[in-house]
């Protein structure tokens, strides 16, 4: 049977540098596993993201669709692992269009489950997610929707206003009880960071990857890395201002160019 691992987040728990490293280790990784990012799963993901905002069945029609239109390309005789990696799976980051937590995650992950049992009768399909402390995750969301958004929200209002979305295990076992009885992983970035491939060691124990591979592998460099306070400040103060939107991504690009 085909293993089939699905890496679906959770956004700023290091899925970034997991998802360059899988990227620039393509070829290295390409005898042994096959590997779907996002840009080659564009409209499943889009649907994903849009099922979580409006909860439309609808939506969640167009995922299952987009998912099997996507397996009819993958080999039922290729014998190599196949992952899909994007945080994106599991709907929007919390603090975006009104979201405050990964609510829309086990209905995805069930619907996907479903729908790669009908395409991939032969398959073994097992779930990977990565986490994070509370306190830092918040901060990174924080950082990440003040550089993307229009968020006029101080980091403490933000904080307060959306504690309840960092309890990311409560979200990982939501998403085991939709899945049961398939396998799902989880590993804290705390715990990962440490480890000779970071991030990336906890998915690359789920596969059988011969020792010279694993040990040929390079970890790309911490991606989306914290910007310094004062560029913080700067970029509270433009969202705050009355800059049309044009005006305030070019402000707040230079912003974070000042800070390279």
């Amino acid at each position: 049977m085909r293993l089939v691992i699905v890496h679906a987040g959770f956004h700023k728990t290091g899925t970034t540098t997991v998802q360059t490293s899988l990227r620039d280790n393509r070829r290295r990784l390409a005898p042994h596993l096959q590997v779907i990012l996002r840009p080659g799963m564009v409209a499943l993901c889009e649907a994903a993201r849009a099922f979580s905002v409006a909860r439309d069945p609808l939506d969640m029609a167009l995922f299952r669709y987009e998912l099997a239109r996507l397996a009819e390309g993958w080999s039922h005789t290729d014998p190599r692992p196949l992952l899909l990696a994007s945080e994106d799976l599991s709907g929007h980051m919390p603090g975006r269009r009104g979201l405050t937590g990964y609510d829309a995650a086990p209905l995805l992950m069930r619907a996907l489950s479903e729908t790669l049992a009908e395409a991939m009768p032969a398959s073994r399909l097992q779930f990977y997610y990565s986490t994070r402390a509370a306190a830092p995750w918040l901060a990174s969301c924080y950082r990440q929707t003040l550089r993307a958004t229009r968020l006029t929200l101080g980091e403490a209002e933000y904080t307060r206003r959306f504690r309840a979305s960092a309890a990311l295990d409560a979200a990982v076992d939501a998403v085991a009880r939709a899945v049961a009885p398939l396998p799902v992983q989880r590993c804290a970035l705390e715990t990962s960071q440490d480890r000779p491939l970071g991030p990336l060691a906890p998915l690359l124990d789920l596969l059988d990857l011969p020792d010279a591979v694993r040990a040929a592998i390079v970890l790309h460099p911490a991606a989306n890395t914290a910007l310094p306070q004062e560029v913080i400040d700067r970029l509270l103060a433009l969202n705050r201002s009355d800059l049309d939107d044009n005006a305030l991504r070019a402000a707040k690009l230079a912003a974070a160019r000042a800070a390279r």
